[in-house]
């Protein structure tokens, strides 16, 4: 009924700390700007959150979609279906605070997995380009 309000909140929440890391991250960049050798390969943590915000707009969209297909969602007050009477909004507030939740860690879980794979990979480039370096 209205799962997909807890990974759109949190997609707002992640919204909002991306742009303040993005802002920290220029700064960061501006002031020290390093010269090595060996360009290094980073992903910058803004980004891989641009990963989890694009996840979990995607979804939640999807979801809301859907909801609108099958008339849980109105366009008119109280705009949830089971916001009109007490009963289906315990119901609806049941639904997510199981299934919503549930969506909202197990797309964080995923987006963990992969920027695990992604440090993985960048770290791997690292220090292949660093030896490439030293035996030159």
């Amino acid at each position: 009924m209205a799962c997909f309000l807890v990974p759109a909140t949190e997609a707002v929440v992640t919204t909002i700390a991306t742009k303040i890391i993005e802002k920290k991250e220029n700064v960061k960049t501006s002031v020290s700007e390093e010269h090595t050798e060996v360009p290094e390969v980073k992903i910058l943590l803004s980004k891989k959150m641009k990963w989890l915000n694009g996840m979990l707009w995607g979804g939640s969209l999807l979801l809301a979609y859907e909801h609108l297909w099958h008339g849980e969602v109105v366009p008119y007050f109280p705009f949830l279906t089971a916001a009109s009477n007490a009963e289906d909004a315990a119901e609806m507030l049941h639904e997510m605070s199981t299934v919503g939740v549930t969506m909202a860690v197990l797309v964080t879980c995923i987006w963990g997995g992969m920027v695990a794979v992604a440090n993985v990979i960048t770290s791997r480039k690292n220090k292949a380009a660093e030896a490439e370096n030293q035996g030159e």
